[in-house]
């Protein structure tokens, strides 16, 4: 009878130290462990975040497929110009893409708006030509394709304005004007000068009526105008060497 309850209380002894180490190894179970309700609170939480960073990524990639898609149609729009067939209907014309780049310069910046106002004229000038080409007898395509490299001529005329405009008065006082800006001028200007010279040219051995010709005569004024000022403007950029470019050129007489 002994033996039997010693071999119990053994065997009961042995039971409670396995189940204790057994515990021991598996650990106390924390509020974060899989399982306990806020650890799953918490996986719903990363869950939701994780939705809605991949919402916004999305909202921000449709936003800029819609611009992109906005400016392609610009794009198209303009390639697409409308051409008069009327000379009243091309002086409307006119009179709206005025209008147009007037309300254009209340979007812009100080010195974007000045650079911009200063070279409407030709762009003006390019929107009537490429708008008159159905009037312009004979030489209609010719004077579209003189007026679109002039288009693109002024895209680069723009910029290299506001790279001068916006050179810092210290720099200009130490270093002088910005000659790689006023060079893609020279380079401008003197091809624009080739265009204007083909543009009379086509005028003038033209079969256009009287006021087809005149309406074109205008525009290559305005060209014109905005060429000798933006010479004055290359010259200027050049001329001025600043006080590092006076040191230098004192130094040269004196060798």
């Amino acid at each position: 009878m002994k033996k039997i309850l010693i071999l119990s209380l053994s065997l009961m002894l042995t039971g409670s130290v396995v189940f204790a180490v057994g515990s021991d190894e598996a650990g106390p179970k924390g509020i974060h462990d899989p399982g306990t309700g806020q650890g799953q609170e918490v996986q719903i939480e990363q869950q939701t975040q994780n939705q809605g960073e991949e919402q916004q990524v999305r909202e921000e990639q449709q936003t800029e497929q819609q611009t992109q898609a906005q400016e392609g149609e610009t794009f198209v729009s303009e390639a697409l110009q409308k051409r008069a067939q009327t000379m009243n209907e091309l002086k409307e014309m006119v009179q709206q893409k005025r209008q147009e780049m007037t309300q254009e310069l209340q979007q812009l910046g100080k010195v974007e708006q000045q650079v911009y106002q200063n070279q409407n004229q030709s762009r003006e000038a390019v929107h009537a030509l490429l708008g008159m080409e159905d009037l312009a007898k004979g030489i209609g395509p010719q004077m579209s394709q003189i007026a679109e490299e002039f288009k693109n001529s002024i895209d680069t005329t723009i910029l290299a304005e506001e790279k001068i405009q916006k050179r810092g008065a210290f720099a200009k006082f130490f270093m002088g004007g910005d000659i790689e800006a006023a060079g893609e001028l020279k380079e401008e200007l003197t091809q624009n000068q080739e265009r204007i010279q083909k543009l009379i040219l086509l005028k003038e051995d033209s079969d256009c009526d009287e006021e087809v010709k005149e309406m074109i005569q205008e525009q290559v004024e305005k060209m014109e105008l905005e060429q000798k000022r933006l010479e004055r403007l290359e010259e200027g950029e050049r001329g001025n060497r600043g006080l590092f470019g006076w040191f230098k050129s004192l130094f040269n007489l004196g060798n």
